[in-house]
């Protein structure tokens, strides 16, 4: 056998050889190929995945801060994206100081490094710091809220101020917000500006302008810097047109992974939401002037796993009217593909929103459209009215004086003017589609209570809500976004099964780990959700031979034959004995109101027998502004009357079961 080092074969030898030089050749052109396909061709088409992390990112704020020259960071604690806009405006704001700032997530960063900060010259931290639910800090804030509790590190130079988004209808009021004050003053940080209170219950953007106007002047004096006298817009995202874009590339309403809509894969969460099929899309109310639904989702498949009393979150689309007026009045081709690439290119955050995309997509499901615009978005369209009057009044309302103020709250807050209601009411102006879309806040995920036990619905998820749609006084209806998206949910729609990008947040909201606990629920209207999972959760129980406590309901709506909300299903219980005790309030089928909390008062022995003597846990959802407060002092009134207690007893009593876990609430506003 011939070896292939042989330079010179003989003709005898040639006929016997494998491989001819020529099939040498010809074998590695295609082993080339195959290689060339599989390694290169594959990387080329590789989906880019918008935020991509690169591996080696930057974890220390520290760090990044000296390299890019900043010297004020502004973190956000946000859930609704309202924090984050804060934080983003403030950091802004920096400029006009002859200061440098950036906007910062820390759950993108390693929090134990604020002790460096005195390490840069003339620097500060802010903390723009949201409240979620009872008291709890948003998802992104919650490794920082757990290093603040364990930790003991030594802030001594580190200056800072702290802003809170809270709402003063809930029970812990800005909880998050006063808690990183006080805390970072314990570990020696000194604070160079009062807590800012902001309550969304009132007008938060108002609280927001009034504290950062004299928050801004604190800074000057402390640090001694005088402002630049610069108000000029500063653009923060360029746009960038793709005239012949692959249209694979291209966003068409994903949160963070390109296609991830197509090809879905778990864990979902928030930027990977699942798609889940829409099973049932009942009307529940038999009459009346509302709309009350109940959904099914069906999450086969996604190893979703929930729990009764934790929250669904999906996410909605803008109504296609509204985006196709928006782009009529401002005369642009929705289709047009565009990216706004931002300008500082050692930003974590390189576009507002998955790009590229198209103005249309942007419009429908990226962009807030349909609540009132903030002042400050006011303010930066301002340059692109041609009328002077319609500027100075744009400016007026982003101002803090009382006239702007008063202006902005009739024309804008009171008349409910959404971004399109404004473009048609000021014909003068028309500010370029890419500046409005950088400007417009994120549209958000709406959270609703499950109305369903995993238990007994393990691969499907029940929502119950009520149909937003109102009257403006300048005789506009508005629709909710959410509400009016999911009615329109069909099971099937023209042969295709109607989907809802959502994901599962976990609560607090929880029954108590012994079965044989009684448990008293509150919950009028679409209140009544999370208590639909508690009784079939334990009517469950019950069949498998538990000992189950005492289940009291307490249940409120208008009128017993128009919106009794579940009526068969809560009967067929109590029949069975499941639901110990159901009592009802039908507000208006008498001459005299009655609510929940009169029933409450009604029943008082029998309730502090459960809650003073069985240690039963009490339940409170849905309204926060009044329902959810009266329920409250009827508890008080309670144990004033059956505790022999004066007031400030009967309200430490029921602090101290809020304190325990066993006076729960999921309430809205």
């Amino acid at each position: 056998m011939p070896t292939f080092e042989h330079t010179r074969v003989e003709p005898a030898a040639e006929e016997e050889t494998l491989f001819s030089n020529l099939d040498i050749f010809l074998f590695s052109l295609i082993v080339g190929l195959l290689i060339y396909w599989f390694v290169f061709r594959k990387k080329k088409e590789e989906i880019p995945e918008f935020k991509k992390v690169p591996t080696t990112r930057e974890t220390s704020f520290i760090e990044k801060m000296k390299k890019t020259g900043r010297n004020v960071v502004v973190f956000y604690g946000s859930q609704t994206g309202t924090g984050e806009e804060f934080a983003n405006r403030l950091s802004k704001d920096a400029q006009r100081y002859g200061m440098r700032g950036m906007a910062a997530d820390p759950e993108e960063y390693d929090m134990s490094e604020l002790s460096r900060l005195p390490e840069i010259e003339n620097s500060l931290s802010v903390f723009c710091m949201a409240t979620y639910g009872e008291g709890d800090p948003t998802d992104n804030a919650q490794d920082f809220y757990d290093w603040l509790q364990e930790g003991d590190a030594c802030l001594d130079g580190v200056k800072y101020t702290v802003f809170a988004l809270g709402n003063k209808t809930y029970e812990h009021y800005n909880a998050m917000g006063k808690y990183v004050d006080k805390r970072l003053e314990e570990l020696g940080a000194k604070r160079i500006f009062d807590l800012g209170m902001g309550d969304d219950d009132g007008n938060l953007e108002e609280d927001f302008i009034s504290w950062r106007e004299q928050f801004w002047p604190a800074v000057c004096e402390h640090f001694g810097v005088e402002a630049t006298g610069e108000e000029s817009s500063i653009r923060q995202y360029e746009l960038v047109v793709h005239a012949d874009m692959n249209m694979n590339k291209v966003y068409t309403g994903e949160l963070a992974r390109l296609k991830s809509f197509e090809t879905q894969k778990p864990p979902f969460d928030a930027k990977n939401p699942f798609l889940a099929s829409v099973t049932v899309n009942l009307k529940l109310n038999k009459g009346g002037d509302r709309h009350l639904m109940h959904l099914e989702l069906d999450i086969t498949g996604s190893k979703i796993r929930y729990e009764s009393g934790d929250h669904v979150a999906v996410y909605p689309v803008n109504e296609t009217a509204m985006v196709n007026q928006i782009g009529q009045i401002l005369g642009v081709d929705l289709d047009t593909i565009f990216s706004l690439n931002n300008l500082d290119e050692e930003s974590n955050k390189k576009h507002p929103f998955p790009c590229p995309t198209t103005y249309r997509t942007a419009l429908t499901h990226y962009l807030d459209i349909s609540n009132p615009p903030r002042t400050n978005v006011l303010y930066e369209l301002a340059q692109y009215a041609s009328d002077p009057k319609d500027q100075e009044n744009m400016r007026k309302m982003a101002s803090s004086s009382a006239e702007g103020k008063a202006l902005y709250h009739s024309w804008v807050l009171d008349a409910r003017r959404n971004i399109l209601a404004i473009l048609q009411d000021m014909p003068s102006l028309r500010p370029p589609i890419d500046h409005l879309c950088e400007l417009m806040p994120r549209l958000q995920a709406r959270y609703y209570s499950i109305a369903s036990s995993s238990k007994v619905h393990a691969n499907s998820i029940h929502i119950c809500a009520v149909v937003v749609e109102y009257q403006t006084s300048t005789g506009r209806v508005n629709k909710g976004v959410a509400t009016n998206w999911l009615k329109n949910k069909l099971p099937c729609d023209n042969g295709h099964k109607s989907t809802v990008p959502m994901y599962v947040r976990k609560s607090q909201f929880r029954l108590p780990f012994k079965v044989s606990t009684p448990v008293i629920m509150i919950g009028p209207g679409t209140g009544i959700a999370p208590f639909m999972g508690f009784i079939q959760e334990r009517a469950w129980l019950k069949g498998k031979g538990k000992e189950v406590g005492e289940t009291v309901l307490y249940y409120g709506c208008r009128h017993r034959n128009e919106d009794f909300l579940y009526q068969e299903e809560l009967e067929e219980f109590e029949r069975t004995g499941m639901i110990t005790q159901l009592n009802v309030a039908f507000s208006r089928d008498q001459e005299h109101k009655v609510y929940v909390q009169h029933l409450l008062k009604k029943n008082k022995e029998h309730l502090w027998k459960l809650i003073h003597t069985e240690s039963a846990h009490i339940y409170v959802c849905g309204d926060a502004r009044n329902m959810a407060r009266d329920v409250q002092n009827a508890f008080y009134e309670v144990a004033e009357e059956m505790g022999g207690m004066n007031r400030t007893q009967a309200v430490d009593y029921i602090k101290k079961l809020m304190t325990k876990g066993r006076y729960s609430q999921d309430v809205w506003s």
